[in-house]
């Protein structure tokens, strides 16, 4: 995934452009960036934060940075923000989405006149780099973006700075958000829109699908019209977005609370448990909902150990992502031994980790775990944001299972699968519940889901459930 956050200032916005970015810091793990503009012209620093926290990293810079003008990320892959000289002019860039036909792209770009790239470890260039390079294959920077946004086959979400101001341009269908701050002394852009709350800013708007607006210190100015349709990811709200983030008005705890109290309702009293616990971080409100909701009392019967894991991503190894997923939760043998526990986790993607959390409670002394998690079965990997490190849909343990029961997967026989009202539905959950170990097994249903969100059903994108773009 990935995050970021941008100042346009009347004074120096080393801080808040600091502070601002390290609110993004759950949305990814591997880099973090800041580049400004001011008397000196354009400055920048990037640092790998996979073993350090980027305020940690970053301290230092925030001394030594100035400028009144500046844009900063979190990214989960390469490294951001980028300093570019064209014919355009001088800017910064940071970037998040993905991009599904990068070679296709680049091929075109080596063959319509000389280019080269920087080239990353493993063979890979920046995407972020050759999404410069494209938007400056046009006359302006505003018919560059607007460029990109036709071009990229997946979702590309971009902040360009330069030495007047800054673009913001949200992703062609909205996938991911785009927010204005305001306070006396200029804007603030940002993913999250509580980042810029303790800094003083003021919510003033939110991005519409595909809309580009130029902001400077005294002003916000839409320089790229809005499109209509609208596709935003709805595991924002299951799983990325951060609790007091609001997406298209819709609150991520509210929706969650919700969210749990649907399980419940579809649960009624199909099951006895003693109590209702959520793994952390994600899974906590959804089951103070079902909690609520079901009368049954929550607690907390292992617990997160914060000081060396505060984060909730995972290193791209999968042996070292199973250890940490072990290591950082903690029993309390006290609320586990002899009880029924109805345990609700945000989603099940690999099912390795929850099959080893279930493993600690039954040897912990668990008489009964019943798992709810709070979205619908995730049978395709996503097109659009990278929010799984899984390179192969057979990843999923959905499709594992599928792909054991069928000779042939095609399109209409997922289709099937995704429905919660057909045999195949039933058959799939069973054989997950048995794999992992579950007493029960109930996954929120995707009608539930978007109800939980409260948008319409064509403002959300729901392709990792149920395959529609």
């Amino acid at each position: 995934m990935g995050g970021f956050f941008g100042v346009a200032s009347k004074k120096n916005c080393t801080l808040e452009l600091f502070y601002g970015v390290d609110y993004h810091s759950h949305l990814g793990t591997r880099r973090g960036g800041m580049a400004m503009y001011g008397k000196g012209g354009f400055q920048r620093a990037i640092h790998n934060i996979e073993n350090s926290p980027f305020r940690t990293k970053f301290e230092k810079d925030a001394e030594e940075l100035d400028g009144h003008l500046g844009i900063g990320c979190i990214s989960d892959y390469e490294p951001q923000p980028l300093l570019i000289q064209s014919h355009l002019g001088s800017f910064a860039i940071t970037t998040v989405g993905k991009v599904n036909n990068l070679d296709e792209l680049l091929k075109e770009t080596y063959h319509s006149g000389r280019a080269h790239f920087q080239e990353m470890s493993g063979g890979q260039i920046n995407a972020t780099e050759l999404i410069a390079s494209l938007i400056c294959k046009s006359d302006t920077l505003v018919d560059g973006i607007r460029y990109v946004q036709e071009l990229v086959d997946g979702s590309m979400t971009i902040l360009l700075m330069t030495k007047d101001g800054i673009y913001a341009a949200r992703d062609r269908y909205g996938r991911t958000p785009v927010v204005i701050g305001k306070r006396e002394d200029g804007y603030c852009i940002s993913f999250e829109n509580f980042a810029y709350i303790n800094l003083g800013f003021e919510h003033y708007k939110e991005l519409k699908p595909a809309e580009v607006v130029f902001v400077t210190p005294e002003s916000v100015e839409t320089v790229g019209a809005p499109g209509e349709e609208m596709k935003m990811c709805s595991f924002l709200w299951v799983y990325y977005g951060y609790p007091t983030s609001s997406y298209e008005g819709m609150n991520v705890e509210q929706m969650r609370y919700t969210c749990g109290s649907m399980l419940a309702k579809r649960d009624s009293d199909s099951v006895s448990p003693d109590i209702v616990a959520g793994v952390p971080d994600s899974g906590i409100a959804h089951a103070i909902g079902y909690a609520n909701e079901s009368g049954i009392p929550y607690a907390r019967p292992f617990i997160k150990y914060t000081p060396t894991w505060p984060r909730s991503f995972m290193p791209a190894n999968q042996s070292q992502r199973d250890l940490i997923a072990r290591m950082k939760l903690i029993p309390v043998q006290e609320l586990i031994k002899g009880k029924k526990l109805l345990l609700i986790d945000d989603s099940i993607v690999r099912g390795t980790q929850l099959r080893e959390t279930t493993e600690f409670l039954y040897r912990s002394g668990a008489k009964e775990v019943h798992v709810r998690p709070a979205c619908p079965p995730l049978l395709y990997g996503c097109k659009y944001l990278n929010f799984s490190r899984s390179k192969s849909d057979l990843d999923l343990i959905t499709r594992r299972v599928i792909q054991e029961r069928e000779e042939e997967v095609t399109p209409e026989v997922l289709s099937e699968y995704s429905d919660p009202c057909t045999a195949r539905y039933e058959e799939m959950l069973e054989e997950i519940r048995k794999q992992q170990n579950f007493t029960t097994l109930r996954y929120h249903r995707l009608d539930d889901l978007v109800a939980s969100i409260g948008l319409s059903p064509c403002k959300l994108c729901t392709y990792c459930f149920n395959g529609k773009e």
